[in-house]
């Protein structure tokens, strides 16, 4: 079982303060949940077509998964994992010093409102309008990002979906997109609303919803059909327990 995380209730919205992301608690809070990350396994970004293919469905399954045993399973952490946690706060220090100050005490928000739930760990809110979405890059794609992005105000495409679920989550009015490449000039973008996206992403993960819906429905059809006969209860072993 797990624990009960600490929560303000905001209309639909909840904010997680003080979540570390990555850390235990930050993973038991998304557990199951689809978040903005996540968003381009179900929408493909440049047609916001509904995604049906093998990372749609091996995404459904990560998360019914995680509906079924309340567990995430355990990923490998990258150097470009760790580096992109340092960068994250010079970002957000260089970001205070020469914009606005940044508060980094809301590890993760979840909305509600359409009858199911969205999840979304804001980089840092910026007063009670804005917030700010870092990125670290390897320096090839600083460069296309300042040449190509920076003087037309746009971001990469790759990262617009979960920049616009962001919004959508947080309901706030802006969002400052960050690029950042130690070594190179640090790069802001500004990003509003788009309702023709938002309303896609909306109408892909209600589909995906109901997806999941089924499939958990077959999943304890299948156990009651196989109940005493092929199918045999097991009890998880943690990592540390199998290497004592």
């Amino acid at each position: 079982m797990q624990p009960t995380l600490p929560y303000e209730q905001h209309g639909t919205m909840r904010l997680y303060r003080d979540l570390v992301q990555g850390s235990d608690e930050w993973l038991a809070a998304r557990c199951g949940l689809l978040t903005a990350s996540e968003m381009k396994h179900i929408l493909t970004p440049g047609t916001l077509k509904q995604s049906s293919n093998d990372k749609e469905r091996a995404h459904l399954y990560e998360l019914l998964a995680q509906r079924i045993t309340r567990y995430v399973e355990p990923n490998f952490v990258t150097d470009d994992m760790l580096r992109g946690h340092e960068d994250e706060i010079e970002a957000r220090r260089i970001y205070s010093e020469n914009y606005a100050p940044v508060a980094s005490d809301v590890g993760f928000v979840t909305n509600d409102k359409w009858g199911f739930t969205i999840g979304y760990s804001p980089d840092g809110l910026v007063g009670d309008k804005g917030l700010i979405e870092v990125k670290s890059r390897r320096q090839k794609y600083q460069i296309q990002t300042l040449i190509e992005n920076t003087l037309n105000g746009t971001i990469p495409a790759d990262y617009m979906l979960q920049v616009q679920t962001g919004l959508l989550v947080t309901g706030r009015d802006w969002l400052d997109f960050i690029s950042y490449s130690g070594g190179l000039p640090m790069t802001t973008i500004r990003v509003f609303p788009d309702t023709r996206i938002q309303t896609a992403i909306v109408e892909a993960a209600t589909a995906f919803e109901a997806r999941l819906a089924e499939k958990l429905a077959a999943f304890r059809e299948a156990l009651k059909a196989e109940a005493g006969r092929r199918v045999i209860p097991t009890e998880r072993r943690v990592v540390q327990e199998m290497f004592v």
